[in-house]
């Protein structure tokens, strides 16, 4: 039976406990020979089931689903305090210290009126970040990190999507943008026109660079409208999924013709 919690505190410290008893000698097996590397793709797994549960407008899934995501920060900080990285507590100071201090229109005497001024500050202040840690690595040891770039904090691993929308919402901060949607509009033709042309006379790895660049645009279209592409392109997924399932559920497949198909198609799109 769980004991009786009655903060966030002592729940959030509970889980802590349970996975260092799971990890401890005469612990799970399973838990035990896990590392930071064998747990990573959980954690992606964890994050999308949470994108779901949100899509879905499960709430109570959604609850059970965050649980399993922090599950995830907490298993890579055990294992970090084990090996005396960090602990679980260090990841706590330092993202409520980073909050504070990225938000100074609110703990702060700092201005900001509108949600562009708070992200135009928040990028401010996490530049200045870097170059005083640079600062103090320099101190410590004689030289600083290698320079980099605006775009080298986006990181790789992103998906495509999302790492399309970050570097170019980096580019446009310093003015590297077009100026109005319909701009964005007209390199879209532009790239519609490239990508006809590597249709017709191109090899396959300029049509797939054509592709690429036209749904670079395509993310910049989203950017200028304020809407997430990752997210638009989920929905749009979740759409499609209840269509097909409304054909397959009164067509024979394979065997149905396409034209019954797409009668069929337009029949579902009719009860969105």
């Amino acid at each position: 039976m769980s004991p009786a919690l009655t903060t966030t505190g002592q729940r959030f410290e509970r889980l802590v406990g349970i996975l260092a008893q799971l990890r401890a000698p005469g612990g799970c097996p399973w838990d035990r020979e896990q590392n930071f590397d064998t747990i990573k793709p959980y954690l992606l797994e964890e994050t999308y089931e949470v994108l779901d549960a949100i899509d879905q407008r499960d709430w109570p899934g959604l609850a059970e689903e965050l649980g399993d995501l922090m599950l995830q920060a907490v298993f890579f900080a055990q294992i970090a305090a084990e090996e005396g990285k960090f602990s679980i507590d260090d990841s706590l100071d330092a993202i409520s210290e980073k909050l504070i201090r990225r938000h100074p229109h609110v703990f702060g005497d700092g201005s900001a009126k509108t949600s562009d001024e708070v992200k135009r500050r928040w990028d401010e202040i996490k530049a200045d970040e870097k170059k005083d840690k640079d600062k103090k690595a320099k101190e410590k040891t004689g030289k600083g990190n290698p320079p980099q770039g605006r775009l080298d904090s986006v990181p790789r691993q992103l998906p495509a999507l999302v790492e399309a929308q970050q570097l170019s919402s980096k580019a446009a901060s310093v003015g590297f943008d077009w100026e109005n949607s319909s701009q964005v509009l007209d390199k879209l033709d532009e790239e519609l026109r490239e990508l006809a042309e590597a249709r017709k006379n191109g090899t396959p790895a300029e049509l797939e660079g054509e592709i690429g660049d036209l749904l670079f645009v395509l993310v910049n279209l989203a950017r200028f409208h304020k809407v997430d592409p990752e997210q638009a392109l989920r929905q749009t997924n979740a759409k499609f999924r209840k269509r097909f399932a409304f054909v397959e559920n009164r067509a024979t497949l394979p065997g149905a013709t396409l034209g019954e198909m797409e009668a069929l198609w337009q029949e579902a799109k009719a009860h969105d």
